[in-house]
């Protein structure tokens, strides 16, 4: 009971900050019928532009709290994510809205590989260890460890989520976005600006995604110029679990995934008698992936995406 306790909490851990990314792709394709596969990279970008501004602040002997130190990386990392989310829209999707839908699917690709190979040259293909800042106090739940920071990160997601379910469904943007995904054309008629609302998407995806990047970086201890495309394919499985388009499905599907997850990397090896390990986790994002895709398209929730003619 003690290692199935641990392993759901591991999953909520690493679910929370997969529903964070995994909302950064139900947005974009809730409103442009668009698999933005170079999300990612903005999450990688996110978790190495904060390292290496901690990393400069600490060299330069700056004397502050270790959350102090984080926010001041993050107030970095989180623009530069933005700028880059929004850089992208306009560059590479906005001319391609009219084209076959193949053509903004290949260029998403190749943003992507673009953004990996442009992180590798700035920081190098090595592994960047996170700055140990944070505290790492570890309290025990039913014989289970937890510690501050994973804490830390599940509140700190749902309250991100929170605010972003607020946004859509309070707010004058968040009705001007459910617009746009409804009827662009309709939209515009009644004066929303389609293409700020869709840029405004981009850029509140590429935030959360910033921040999800750095969770990823303090919960592993590190980040690399490539992590973007394994955990941002996983965050898009999540998405179609849970119903791509649907933002409570993309929450539900990034905290089933992730449980489902922990749960088969802590059992595999029993399972499997000892020939498969923990180091074979990543095989569940994919059969979840095929299972939903073949029994239940729409997913949990169902996709919502609007009819439109």
């Amino acid at each position: 009971m003690d290692i199935f306790l641990q392993q759901i909490i591991n999953g909520l851990v690493v679910g929370s900050i997969y529903a964070l990314i995994a909302l950064g792709y139900t947005m974009v394709y809730g409103i442009m019928q668009l698999i933005n596969f170079a999300h990612g990279e903005i999450v990688m970008i996110g978790a190495m532009v904060t390292i290496t501004c901690i990393n400069l602040l600490v060299g330069a002997g700056v004397q502050l709290p270790g959350p102090a130190l984080l926010l001041a990386g993050l107030l970095m990392a989180i623009p530069v994510s933005m700028f880059l989310g929004y850089s992208i829209e306009k560059i590479a999707y906005q001319p391609l809205r009219k084209a076959p839908r193949l053509a903004p699917l290949i260029t998403a690709i190749g943003v992507s590989i673009v953004l990996q190979q442009a992180a590798m040259l700035i920081w190098g293909r090595n592994y960047r260890p996170f700055p140990p800042i944070l505290p790492s106090e570890v309290h025990i739940i039913g014989g289970a460890a937890i510690t501050d920071l994973q804490i830390a990160i599940i509140v700190l997601a749902l309250l991100l989520m929170g605010g972003l379910f607020f946004l859509i469904e309070k707010t004058k943007l968040g009705r001007a976005m459910r617009a746009t995904a409804q009827n662009p054309e309709v939209a515009k008629l009644m004066g929303v600006n389609v293409n700020t609302i869709i840029s405004m998407t981009f850029v509140i995806g590429s935030a959360l995604g910033a921040m999800a990047g750095v969770m990823v970086a303090a919960n592993y201890d590190q980040a690399h110029a490539y992590m973007g495309f394994m955990i941002g394919l996983k965050a898009f499985t999540a998405a179609v679990l849970g119903g791509i388009g649907n933002i409570g499905g993309a929450v539900l599907g990034g905290l089933l995934l992730g449980i489902i997850e922990s749960l088969g990397s802590g059992y595999l090896g029993d399972l499997t008698g000892g020939v498969l390990g923990s180091n074979y986790k990543d095989i569940f994002a994919f059969v979840v992936l095929i299972i939903v895709l073949v029994f239940r398209p729409s997913g949990l929730m169902g996709e919502r995406v609007a009819e439109r003619a």
